[in-house]
């Protein structure tokens, strides 16, 4: 069986990382859903990707003038004053609301849409019984030091969701390696690939789940990891002659900013 991930939510559907777009990834049959943690300047854990607010907020006209946007340079209380929705109105990113695939209500509903803490999201997936990976972003900023990994696995075990409902991923290794020391319960997943490198880089293979770049991959190249006995991932897949190629060659979950068009390929 291949899963269908809806990465950052139904990020085509809805403004990514919040919890519209968890609703919508829901909606529309994903098995599971992938988001990003990343901690404030007062060292709360929300689900946010970019390292700054400057793409998917309206911080620089809500603050103007300040040192820095990154989100780490913010308190919760500031994140709370953000519109992190109105952006996916205004720029259409995936050319979803121009193909007519969102409704005029959904649209006025995503205005205002705010940053979620990761509390929030793992009480909406709770209550949806729906699995979850956790992408553990790299600390930057003020936030390095933090003990990211100890709160994110309280915030877990606080949730209530169950440990096999929960995946654990990160470019930054180290986290994964602190994950399975303290909470052995939980599955790790390896990100490789990151943005500007030239290959995945695979490693000694010591981890048994690896989340590899889909755009530095072939079909071929991930059938012979697979018959190494690793289970593979891969992000972002968002072409469908991609995504066929890639089930047939062993994939075991697809992330994807489309989760309503693979749901259709796996049917």
């Amino acid at each position: 069986m291949v899963f269908n991930s809806a990465h950052r939510g139904a990020r085509s559907l809805a403004p990514e990382n919040t919890l519209a777009a968890i609703q919508k990834g829901f909606e529309v049959g994903a098995h599971l859903w992938e988001t990003d943690i990343s901690v404030t300047r007062d060292g709360c854990l929300v689900l946010f990707h970019d390292d700054t607010l400057a793409r998917t907020t309206d911080a620089l006209t809500r603050f103007p003038g300040r040192d820095s946007y990154a989100i780490s340079d913010f308190s919760l209380e500031e994140l709370r004053q953000l519109d992190a929705g109105s952006w996916f109105v205004n720029t259409d990113p995936f050319g979803q609301i121009k193909a007519g695939t969102i409704s005029k209500d959904e649209l006025e509903r995503f205005k205002g849409e705010k940053i979620p803490t990761l509390e929030e999201g793992l009480a909406l997936t709770v209550a949806k019984e729906w699995p979850v990976n956790l992408e553990i972003k790299t600390l930057l900023g003020s936030a390095v030091g933090f003990p990211v990994v100890d709160e994110t696995l309280k915030a877990v075990k606080k949730s209530g969701i169950a440990p096999e409902k929960v995946f654990f991923s990160s470019f930054d290794h180290r986290l994964l390696d602190e994950i399975k020391e303290k909470s052995p319960e939980f599955i790790i997943q390896a990100l490789i690939g990151d943005s500007g490198e030239p290959e995945n880089n695979w490693g000694n293979l010591r981890y048994d789940t690896y989340n590899a770049n889909q755009a530095l991959i072939t079909p071929d190249q991930l059938r012979a990891i697979v018959a190494k006995g690793k289970s593979v991932n891969l992000w972002t897949v968002n072409d469908p002659e991609r995504m066929k190629a890639f089930i047939e060659a062993g994939v075991t979950t697809l992330i994807t900013d489309f989760p309503q068009v693979l749901k259709k390929i796996l049917e």
